[in-house]
């Protein structure tokens, strides 16, 4: 369908795009006219606006009304039309200067730009985070909290840490602790969270000699930690802006936020670049709403994806250049001292042979 439109109908897209954007109002044919770089009379306007709306481009909600874009109308001025632009230098600084650039983790820098994002929208944000799975064990403890209850830490070369409270049947001794901590120490510190499989556990478990029954329910706790560290954390901020969206019914919100775990899918399909998503896509169940999402990387790799929600009618020119630079600089941050390989984890010890 995109051969069929000239110039002419392109630029008057444009401008009906452009200008609902600003107004939300019905667009009509003497708004256009009236602009300096549309040299053509109200009536073959109206012409082209016929033809744009035949081709489902642009959509008529009353019979006396202008028109206003669809889905697939904002679909190709996002692909063609949208005019190119770069972020001024102040806008720039603005951004760095709402980013926490001390963030004492990954996982605390992603959710520091997720509510940036949402913040200067005033849209909701959303990111997924996979840094913690590339990252390192630096540490696992076991601590006692209660009768027969132990709080178990995991903690990663990225900063991230993680937790699960154990209950045993016993209680464990100085020494079942004190062996706990250092079989781990020197078993796992140095390993990749990735590498971290079920197998591995089972050989620890095994290698753990008179230890091995005692102690295997933190061995599973371990598991369970770093199946943790595996998962995409996902972080909303902003929610609460959307309510103020009177183009976005509430009760589709609420039953949007009700299904996070749809975000990671979602979050996925950008993977391969920036990509805007739209109510009627069926990713999501807002109608009359639209997902940018854009990916960030470590090192070259995929680590996440940081996205906006909103309502369809955004001014993608500003926020599209905002998403970017926040991404860029996320993934600057996250590869400055990148970590070399992992080291290959030592073989497993029995301490007790």
């Amino acid at each position: 369908m995109i051969t069929l439109l000239g110039d002419r109908k392109l630029k008057i897209l444009a401008a009906v795009i452009n200008e609902y954007i600003l107004t939300g109002e019905p667009v009509g044919s003497k708004t256009i006219a009236a602009m300096a770089d549309i040299r053509v009379s109200p009536a073959t306007i109206r012409n082209d606006m016929a033809v744009l709306e035949q081709l489902g481009y642009l959509e008529q909600p009353h019979t006396s009304a202008g028109r206003i874009p669809t889905y697939s109308g904002y679909k190709l001025y996002i692909e063609q039309l949208m005019p190119e632009r770069c972020l001024t230098e102040d806008e720039k600084e603005m951004l760095d200067s709402i980013l926490d650039t001390d963030a004492p983790s990954e996982s605390a820098l992603i959710e520091s730009a997720t509510k940036a994002l949402a913040e200067i929208t005033h849209c909701a944000a959303v990111s997924s985070n996979f840094s913690p799975q590339f990252s390192v064990i630096t540490k696992v403890d076991a601590i006692p909290t209660g009768k027969h209850m132990y709080v178990l830490l995991m903690i990663t070369s990225s900063g991230n840490i993680k937790n699960k409270v154990c209950r045993l049947e016993f209680d464990l001794t100085n020494e079942q602790l004190a062996f706990f901590t250092d079989f781990m120490t020197r078993n796992l510190s140095g390993m990749s969270v990735g590498s971290l499989s079920e197998e591995t556990i089972e050989k620890l478990a095994e290698a753990m000699g008179a230890y091995t029954v005692t102690l295997s329910p933190l061995m599973k706790g371990v598991m369970d930690l770093a199946k943790g560290f595996m998962t995409s954390d996902i972080h909303v901020d902003g929610e609460k802006n959307l309510l103020t969206r009177s183009d976005i019914g509430t009760g589709d919100i609420v039953k949007f936020f009700e299904q996070k775990n749809e975000f990671s899918r979602m979050l996925d399909d950008s993977f391969s670049g920036l990509k805007v998503m739209f109510g009627e896509d069926g990713n999501f169940v807002i109608s009359n709403s639209s997902m940018i999402v854009s990916p960030f990387r470590k090192d070259g790799r995929t680590a996440g994806s940081l996205g906006l929600i909103g309502p369809v009618r955004l001014d993608y020119a500003k926020i599209i250049p905002y998403i970017e630079y926040i991404t860029d600089k996320i993934s600057e941050m996250l590869s400055e001292g990148g970590e070399d390989e992992p080291p290959t984890p030592p073989a497993l010890e029995n301490k007790n042979r």
